[in-house]
């Protein structure tokens, strides 16, 4: 029984989630759907490739994970699908792919340009999520071949350059990509940049000497802390609390980190 999992910005207020369900079970009536996430924020490329990134390599070889957070629907940016390390990637070629296609050795893309394998040969300029992704998706679990739907795409479009980290001998720089239900602000700063025997500290929002933990419950209740969370990224967090209240935080805000000066 093929696997596809969704991720998308279109929450569950209205019929979308079910319209690209019942397109995909059309197709591929035994494939067994997973949710990621439809709770992406609106139009937040950064953070629905994060989620995708964490969740994707804890599925089976086969599954295909289709991903639809597409500001640019209707546009000249390229649909596309990729395969790698065993399992398939459909979406917008918007950056949403990049950060999960980069931790492969090695992965193949392709343009999605094959319309027999859309729903409907003229797609709606606003969903493309329905009517192009979804049923290339089935196609894929179905064991249509990646090069069946269109021809090789060499280059990938990336994340832009103001959502990635950055560091230097001073500190590092990153953004909150994500705030989950408990309120953890969780960036993009990797957790390895912090493993270097130093004591390290945070600034946000005005907010300075956040210092470095090892879990939640190292500190009081309701004092902020900084820690790596499973996910292997850098996170802020209030003990038995909500650091996004807190703080008084939201997404995509700047993220300083510096390492303690030794007296």
């Amino acid at each position: 029984m093929p696997i596809i999992t969704l991720l998308s910005d279109f929450g569950t207020r209205d019929s979308y989630v079910a319209e690209v369900k019942g397109v995909i079970l059309g197709i591929c009536p035994n494939a067994t759907l997973v949710d990621i996430s439809h709770e992406v924020g609106p139009q937040n490329v950064a953070e629905g490739a994060f989620l995708l990134a964490q969740a994707a390599s804890l599925f089976p070889m086969g599954t295909v994970h289709l991903a639809v957070v597409d500001p640019g629907v209707g546009s000249e940016r390229a649909p596309l699908a990729a395969c790698a390390a065993g399992a398939c990637f459909v979406g917008p070629d918007n950056g949403l792919l990049q950060p999960v296609l980069e931790r492969a050795p090695a992965y193949s893309a392709v343009s999605l340009s094959n319309r027999i394998y859309w729903r409907v040969e003229q797609p709606s300029a606003t969903f493309h999520g329905r009517d192009v992704f979804a049923p290339v998706a089935a196609h894929l679990a179905n064991g249509v071949p990646l090069a069946a739907l269109g021809p090789p795409m060499a280059l990938l479009a990336d994340l832009p350059q103001d959502v990635r980290p950055a560091r230097d001998g001073s500190g590092c720089r990153g953004q909150i990509i994500h705030v989950d239900r408990f309120g953890n602000l969780i960036s993009n700063i990797p957790g390895e940049w912090l493993v270097d025997g130093r004591q390290w500290v945070a600034t946000i929002a005005g907010r300075a000497n956040i210092a470095l933990v090892r879990t939640y419950a190292s500190v009081a209740p309701g004092a902020p802390l900084m820690l790596i969370g499973s996910h292997g990224y850098v996170e802020l967090a209030v003990n038995r609390g909500s650091a996004a209240e807190v703080l008084g935080v939201t997404l995509g805000a700047t993220l300083c980190l510096q390492p303690v000066m030794s007296k």
